[in-house]
This record gives structure tokens, sequence and C-alpha cells, in this order.
């Protein structure tokens, strides 16, 4: 048996409970799924733009990534939805990303957790084009200026 407490999920520690409890906090099945997305292949990354270039800028200061990050999950008692919003890569058949991005979360979440996955929304928010990264865009931009000049 499994109760959602503070933020978590306590599962019995065994057939009659008498070995204790285990209780799963909700951003530990945030981040096995966060992990799981960003192994899918043709996802280049995970969040929406602003919360993806604050992440960015966190992760440089702190020299951390949160593997959480653009994962949201709602974990029940012994059932758990999870909400992802991604940027897939140019030429990646999206609904194949989808479909395997589902298997691999699910995998994952099931057999680290026991929990059910019940369902997995996902929002692609954006398809990254090889070379508009921002760091040839500043090289573009400075070349620009140097012919005009």
């Amino acid at each position: 048996m499994a109760t959602n407490e503070s933020g978590g999920t306590t599962l019995d520690g065994g057939a009659a409970g008498t070995r204790g409890t285990t209780t799963i906090a909700d951003s530990v099945v945030s981040t096995i799924a966060g992990i799981a997305v960003r192994e899918t292949d043709g996802v280049y990354s995970v969040g929406k733009g602003p919360s993806r270039a604050i992440g960015a800028v966190r992760d440089k200061v702190s020299r951390s990534s949160d593997p959480g990050r653009g994962v949201k999950v709602e974990v029940g008692e012994k059932e758990t939805a999870i909400d992802v919003d991604i940027v897939v890569e140019y030429g990646a058949p999206i609904l194949d990303t989808a479909r395997s991005l589902r298997n691999n979360v699910t995998d994952a979440v099931e057999t680290m957790t026991g929990l059910d996955v019940v369902e997995i929304n996902i929002n692609v928010n954006d398809v990254h084009v090889p070379g508009s990264d921002d760091d040839e865009d500043e090289d573009e931009s400075s070349t620009r200026t140097s012919r005009v000049q």
C-alpha cells in the first residue's frame, strides 16, 4: 500500500508492512523521468524557453544540472502522471521520438519506484536546427558588423 504524504509516496516495506516504510519524494520521480527524457534520441533539450535559459545560467553558476527541470509529476498512491516540455532535433520524427520517450520514461520510473505510469503528456515547444546556436549567431553578427565597416 502506498500513501501520498507531504510531497512523496510512502510504500510498505513488505507484505505485512512489518519492516518499515519507504518514502519516495515527488522530486525523485521528476529526476528519474528527466534523466530518461534526456537519454531519448531526438530530444535536443527539456523545458520551455524561459526555464531553459534560467536553468542554463543556474547550471553554469552552480556547476551542476537539474535533471528534473522541464518535468512535472503528479504522484498518487500507486500511480504517477508526468508532463514534459521538450525541444526536438530537426529531422527527428516527432511521433517516433514521443513514442520512444514514453517507453524510456515508463521503464525507468516503474522499474526504480514501483509506481505505475498512467500518462505522459509531451509538449513539443520547438525544433532545434543545427547551426542556430547562440554562440554561432554572435559569431555571424560580428562577421556582419566587420563587413559593414
